[in-house]
């Protein structure tokens, strides 16, 4: 068994990473009308040049921006899109009395479009900083509908949602194809609907918006598919699985069987990141639906929690994956990204660098290399 010469590699990582302060002192310095777009840009260059040669130190093939340039995960993608809207957040009040900052909502208010490069700039600046494989993060056409439901999306643009998910396909396509212009080979879309339907309250939320949680599923990989069919020749497209990741919090539970179908027979990507940190995530067998020629990268390492994982309980998990799916299948990456949002995690800066060598450490003798 040898190192994977190609995305995504033996040893791989979601994402996102802790901002340093610096970085977060000019966010709000920018908020203020202290300074402006140019000069954060400036200040968000040189923690992206860092953050670049930390993933390097650490051994990572894979080398993304930190998302650095962005509040949220999907937001910032998805509102650059013609037709997308966010209703700005609200301060909400908790049962216990404290309040907390109520998730933005995206609405489509007309019809999709792809208006303009959304990536590419970024991209490029972070293909100047590194030999090793740039990848980009984008959020999963699906976030578009699962939040709002037949609700989210505007009856008079859209009377029916056919026109809509091509569309929406259609933007994602252009994007792809100014990134593969750019040079971009490597892709990962962040999902979190698909692992939203495997728990059962968020299953009930959706039928309390006349969706059937078991039709949604094959749905939504006919709507990824969509995207696919338009992935420019050379590119590796993954999709990333996630049940919630906001300041160490998680919002979902339940393992991957009522998915896994379409999620891994059906769907037409080329890997999948699969959170597999803890219980909430459930056993390996959904991965029996995993074709040849299909990639899982397996979640084993938690970004919630500073606790140092052990390597030996980490090969051990890789065995027991192993026994579903070819271990030439298989790779290892933390569960999900270290800072989904600006915000961040609960976990120390030291504690992120540690569990990034673990898995590089850890892929290196159970793939060699």
């Amino acid at each position: 068994m040898t190192q994977r010469s190609a995305a995504p590699f033996r040893a791989d990582h979601v994402g996102s990473f802790l901002r340093p302060k610096y970085l977060l002192d000019a966010r709000e310095r920018f908020r203020l009308k202290e300074i402006n777009a140019a000069e954060l840009r400036a200040v968000e260059d040189r923690a992206i040049t860092e953050i670049v040669r930390f993933q390097e130190d650490v051994g990572l093939q894979s080398i993304t921006d930190g998302e650095f340039r962005r509040t949220y995960f999907h937001i910032d993608f998805l509102e650059q899109l013609g037709g997308v809207k966010t209703d700005i957040p609200v301060l909400v009040k908790k049962p216990d009395g404290t309040e907390e900052l109520a998730p933005p909502v995206m609405r489509v208010i007309d019809k999709v479009r792809h208006v303009k490069d959304i990536q590419r700039a970024d991209f490029e600046y972070l293909k100047s900083q590194t030999r090793r494989t740039p990848k980009v993060t984008i959020p999963s056409p699906t976030m578009l509908h699962f939040r709002g439901g037949r609700a989210g999306i505007s009856r008079e643009h859209y009377p029916d949602l056919e026109p809509f998910y091509q569309d929406v396909a259609n933007a994602y396509g252009d994007e792809l194809r100014s990134l593969a212009a750019a040079g971009a080979t490597y892709v990962q879309m962040d999902d979190t609907n698909l692992a939203y339907l495997c728990d059962d309250k968020m299953r009930e939320a959706a039928r309390q918006r006349r969706d059937d949680p078991d039709e949604l599923p094959h749905r939504y990989a006919g709507f990824i598919n969509r995207v696919v069919a338009q992935k420019p020749p050379g590119m590796t497209l993954a999709v990333h699985l996630c049940r919630g990741n906001f300041k160490s919090t998680w919002a979902a539970q339940g393992g991957y069987e009522p998915v896994a179908q379409a999620l891994l027979s059906e769907m037409d990507v080329d890997a999948y990141f699969l959170e597999y940190d803890d219980a909430r995530s459930g056993d390996f067998r959904p991965l029996r639906f995993l074709p040849k020629g299909k990639t899982v990268v397996l979640g084993l390492v938690t970004t919630k929690l500073g606790e140092l994982e052990s390597k030996d309980d980490l090969k051990r998990r890789i065995d027991e994956a192993a026994k579903y799916v070819p271990l030439e299948q298989l790779c290892l990456s933390p569960q999900c990204g270290f800072s989904s949002t600006v915000h961040g995690n609960d976990i120390a800066v030291e504690a992120q660098r540690a569990k990034l060598r673990l898995v590089v450490e850890t892929a290196g003798e159970v793939w060699g290399g």
